[in-house]
């Protein structure tokens, strides 16, 4: 059997869903490591330009981009200098409104990054927050804590002064304001000014020294990033989505974390500086402006929550999508999907947003490799991406993931990722630059210039077998088989077969064959045991890979299956 669909689905003229997003799958791309159209090395927007229409013809709905403003690139641009602007490193300005228009003519819509929990240290607001001292207004704008008098000599790489390489200072007055840690590792507070007995402040960063967390509680902030979205609002952006959303405030007084064993892992499991209550609000005022846009702009975050309070972000006055993170995380287990399947259909019977399902992103290791790696690992991986697309509600894919791309090992030596040098953990391995073309002449297409220089991120020996050349020329390439499953998926929308009220019934039958019923008409089963398990009634549409016994389901493959 074909991994194309064995019974294709009449089309009918059907109005489309009053809110595009309900159905929408969105491609992630990671700028950097996308397509290099001046052949420096780095991904840009005019390689993004140039291969648009790959994207346009997967059949997918919209772009998300990850940042591309201005940025020392402490973090790969989640460190803002200018929040409306466009880096050099990528372009200009008119390379994104051309970008925009010519994405608007292929029907697909683009999302930008919002980074509004934290900016750069090198930021002009810091800067000046820096520069005018103690108790100063500008301050305000940030979290600057006074503490002990530090009368060292020492240059803390971890100040202001040098945030980029996140230093600290051995003295015995070294002692932050609190407890809490960086998500990237170490502490989360650097010196203002480090070894002057008349500023004695520290500032709060949750990620790396070079990226200060905003002070949420100044009404000054939430103005300052009104104009942010009002800025891309105007230009014809069609949506946000919004980094740490859950984030933005910390504990009044910004207390000690409780701990266990004296150690505060980050955002993880420091309830001082996550969810707290007043950043609702925050998103109840950014869909009033949303709104007040036509079409309205979408809003959906990055809540890295369980899912009864991740969903509370989707409430009909706030966001509309929240990524579903209990889902994105998980290995190849069928409990463990059920379970979280559950969680999450809870969660929308209680707020009303359908899940939004994601298995990979720049920042998770890459889904063949957390499912066993090697062949085994890109077999489940199609799988994977075949029940993703059957899911209730919308879907996100990462660049890459529709070639299923392994996670790449890094040589140590070329890693740049902030949170390896600090905390040990490197995501530089589903950051690698996209295999175009099976030949390793211009970086396997990477880079569309005359010449190139090597990528930014270096790329594995054999990278070229992974190629959109060589898979687009193979009719049972992931590739193909992501496009069929997404041109499958709009026709039964148009059909009202997915339906926006659909939910999720899921469970787990003998042989670990996990099954999720979707509606009455369909439901997505995935065998996720070690032997061939028994089709569920009804008739094959999709196949992940071929069938290889009629009415079994072999091990690691998905199928979607159309009842009554």
């Amino acid at each position: 059997m074909s991994a194309r669909p064995v019974c294709p689905v009449e089309e009918t003229a059907v109005a489309p869903a009053p809110d595009w997003w309900q159905s929408a799958v969105i491609y992630e791309v990671y700028p950097r490591s996308f397509a290099d159209g001046d052949g420096d090395g780095v991904g840009d927007l005019a390689g993004l330009i140039a291969r648009l229409p790959y994207i346009a013809a997967l059949g997918v709905d919209g772009i998300w981009m990850t940042p591309f403003q201005p940025s020392p690139q402490v973090d790969q641009g989640y460190d803002v200098t200018d929040y409306c602007d466009v880096d050099p490193l990528f372009g200009t300005m008119e390379q994104f409104e051309s970008l925009l228009s010519k994405a608007h003519a292929l029907g697909l819509r683009i999302l930008l990054d919002v980074v509004p929990n934290h900016c750069s240290s090198e930021h002009p607001l810091f800067q000046a927050a820096v520069a005018a001292g103690p108790g100063s207004p500008e301050r305000d704008m940030f979290h600057f804590v006074t503490g002990p008098v530090d009368m060292t000599d020492d240059d803390d790489a971890g100040s202001a002064s040098g945030a980029a390489s996140g230093g600290s200072i051995d003295s015995a007055n070294d002692v932050p304001p609190n407890n809490w840690q960086s998500v990237f590792g170490g502490r989360a507070w650097s010196r203002a000014t480090p070894g002057s007995a008349t500023d004695t402040d520290w500032y709060l960063h949750l990620f790396s020294a070079g990226q200060p967390d905003w002070n949420w509680r100044n009404p000054a902030v939430g103005d300052y990033f009104d104009g942010v979205l009002r800025f891309w609002f105007d230009k014809g952006v069609d949506g946000l989505r919004i980094d740490v959303a859950h984030a933005l405030f910390k504990a009044d007084g910004l207390p000690d974390s409780p701990s266990t064993g004296g150690v505060v892992d980050g955002l993880r499991s420091n309830p001082q500086v996550s969810d707290q209550e007043d950043v609702h609000e925050v998103y109840r005022r950014w869909r009033t402006l949303a709104e007040k846009y036509e079409p309205h702009r979408l809003l959906v975050g990055e809540v890295n929550l369980e899912p009864a309070r991740a969903a509370r972000y989707t409430r009909a006055d706030e966001m509309q999508q929240a990524f579903a993170f209990a889902f994105v995380k998980l290995g190849w287990d069928a409990e463990a999907w059920a379970a979280v399947g559950n969680e999450l259909e809870a969660a929308r019977q209680l707020h009303g947003a359908a899940p939004t399902w994601a298995l990979e992103n720049h920042d998770i290791v890459r889904s063949v490799t957390r499912f066993g790696g090697g062949e085994l690992g890109s077999v489940r991986a199609r799988a994977a991406l075949v029940a993703l697309l059957g899911l209730p509600g919308a879907a996100y894919i990462y660049q890459g993931q529709e070639l299923v791309l392994p996670e790449v090992d890094v040589p140590v030596e070329a890693r740049v990722d902030p949170m390896w040098a600090r905390g040990g953990v490197c995501r530089d391995g589903a950051r690698v630059p996209l295999p175009w073309t099976d030949d390793a002449t211009m970086n396997h297409g990477f880079s569309l210039a005359g010449t190139a220089a090597e990528p930014w991120l270096p790329v594995p020996s054999g990278w070229g077998t992974h190629s959109v050349e060589r898979q687009e020329q193979d009719p049972q390439s992931a590739l193909n088989l992501t496009k069929t499953a997404l041109e499958l998926r709009r026709q039964l929308w148009k059909n009202e077969i997915f339906t926006a009220n659909d939910g999720g019934s899921w469970r787990v039958e003998p042989g670990h064959l996990l099954i999720c019923e979707r509606n009455e008409h369909f439901l997505v089963a995935v065998a996720m045991g070690a032997e061939p398990v028994q089709l569920p009634a009804g008739t094959v549409l999709l196949s992940a890979v071929p069938l290889a016994e009629e009415g079994r389901l072999q091990p690691n493959n998905a199928v979607w299956v159309l009842r009554g």
